[in-house]
């Protein structure tokens, strides 16, 4: 059996780590889920609250933008890595406190 050029080489690199990187995002994405499960089973703060800014931004034929802007609110978020329970992580909305909707 010939040995493997380079390219084999380089290719068996790259798969390896993207699967690798599949791998480790995966068992990051599961610990992170089973830690927020026994906390929501233990009442120990698995949600938090974090005020958001949002408004609407109305394209018009003319070109130009009219904003419609909302009053702050808080909103419900997740003391985790990853969303969980159909809600956002709280230190991604804390750096994301205005949410913008195009129409």
């Amino acid at each position: 059996m010939p040995a493997p050029n380079l390219r084999d080489r380089l290719r068996r690199i790259f798969v390896g780590t993207i699967l690798a990187a599949a791998g480790v995002g995966l068992f990051a994405f599961g610990v992170d889920y089973v830690v927020f499960r026994l906390r929501v089973a233990t009442d120990r703060s698995p949600y938090g609250s974090v005020v958001v800014k949002h408004y609407t931004a109305i394209q018009q034929k003319s070109g130009k933008t009219v904003f419609i802007f909302d009053p702050p609110q808080a909103q419900t978020c997740v003391n985790a890595l990853f969303p969980h329970a159909e809600s956002l992580p709280c230190w991604y909305l804390s750096r994301h406190p205005e949410q913008r909707t195009d129409i």
